[in-house]
């Protein structure tokens, strides 16, 4: 695709949900389709280190860290997995460069991917922007966006090299039981295929006895990508990474690295191991969040079924609902943020050009504090 403008030649196109971030996110009075949870300040993150810790950063000299994070990052992101070393970690700045390289050296041209839906854009257009044949596999939208392993199957081809999956998902908030997860996992050791594995929301379900496996764990032909924006709430740092136990994977990573953050931050990283450390004190509190929202928000669609399906999410901090409304879901989002000044994500930011995906949805989100003045404005303006 060319820009006339610039006569540029971009091989990606517009990341739907991000563009319409930059025009709303800030400027919207109201954000309810937040896909974070209520982040905390510097001093209280603090407050969870130690006296090390708040040294260590007041002389922490501001050059450049290794690249693939520093030995103190990996070892407390590996202490968040039951058999993954600090060695089977690679650091990146957030959880976008980390799939952004792993869904190019994973698969090419030639090469057939899979890929759940609905998803987060990147899943699907990085690798459809590299030359890989990519396929769609939809999430059952009347079994509570069920993963269907038969359909799974059915999908597959012999060059299929990778399957891509997001879980707890995003926009859904759906989390497959562990026999379903632990046969897709089975299925790609069977095969021989990659298995992708986007788990940010991890440490938000609603049932902590749900949580899954980190697939990393599970197989050496699994990669485990993961962040500190989503569940732990601290996206300002622009730390993730991906864990893998197949260190070719790895280093075919590092060298992709060097041509774009080359490195994180120092004092990131920093910040970021603190709060690894106390990672089970940090998804405590966010699922608090959740779970004190959680009666507003189904207070709220209780009083408004003649316009919604509400199923909120069993994992992470958003949710799919449908709308009714005789105007469609595309026109009630854009007069929401316009008229009333409350941000929601219409079914169009989540299309697939893979498979049908449903168009009468619309994700929110429920994990910052303090829902009540946006809920309230979102009823004045369908009672109005």
């Amino acid at each position: 695709m060319t820009d006339t403008a610039t006569g540029l030649h971009r091989r990606l196109p517009d990341f739907r949900l991000e563009t319409h971030f930059a025009q709303w996110e800030f400027a919207a009075e109201y954000h309810l389709t937040a896909s974070d949870v209520e982040t905390m300040t510097m001093a209280e993150l603090l407050e969870l280190g130690t006296e090390d810790d708040r040294a260590a950063l007041a002389e922490l000299p501001l050059g450049y860290v290794e690249t693939r994070g520093g030995e103190s990052l990996r070892t407390a992101i590996a202490g968040t997995y039951s058999v993954c070393e600090p060695d089977d970690i690679l650091a990146f700045a957030g959880a976008e460069e980390a799939l952004y390289w792993s869904l190019q050296v994973l698969a090419g041209p030639g090469d057939h991917v899979l890929v759940t839906v609905p998803n987060y854009q990147a899943l699907e257009q990085i690798p459809l922007a590299s030359g890989a044949q990519v396929s769609g596999v939809l999430l059952n939208e009347h079994e509570n966006w069920r993963l269907d392993l038969d359909a799974v199957r059915a999908a597959l081809r012999p060059d299929t090299r990778l399957i891509a999956v997001n879980f707890p998902n995003n926009p859904t908030g759906a989390v497959p039981d562990l026999p379903t997860w632990r046969g897709l996992l089975e299925l790609c050791q069977e095969r021989g295929i990659r298995l992708l594995s986007d788990e940010a929301y991890r440490g938000l379900e609603s049932d902590p006895e749900k949580t899954l496996p980190q697939a990393a764990d599970l197989s050496p032909n699994a990669i485990s990508v993961n962040v500190m924006s989503k569940s732990y709430g601290l996206p300002g740092l622009r730390v993730g990474w991906v864990a893998c136990q197949d260190h070719a994977v790895l280093d075919a990573l590092e060298r992709h690295k060097h041509y774009t953050s080359i490195c994180n931050s120092g004092p990131s990283e920093l910040l970021a191991g603190i709060a690894l450390r106390a990672g089970e004190q940090i998804h405590a509190r966010n699922r608090g969040i959740i779970a004190e929202n959680r009666p507003h928000f189904d207070a709220f669609f209780e009083q408004h079924t003649d316009f919604f399906d509400w199923q909120p999410p069993d994992g992470g901090c958003v949710a799919f609902p449908r709308y009714h409304g005789p105007d469609g879901v595309e026109k009630f989002c854009a007069q929401l943020v316009h008229e009333a000044g409350v941000l929601l994500l219409p079914a169009s930011l989540y299309h697939s050009a893979l498979t049908t995906t449903p168009g009468d949805r619309f994700r929110i989100g429920i994990g910052r504090r303090n829902p009540a003045p946006a809920l309230a404005a979102l009823d004045r303006f369908l009672t109005n």
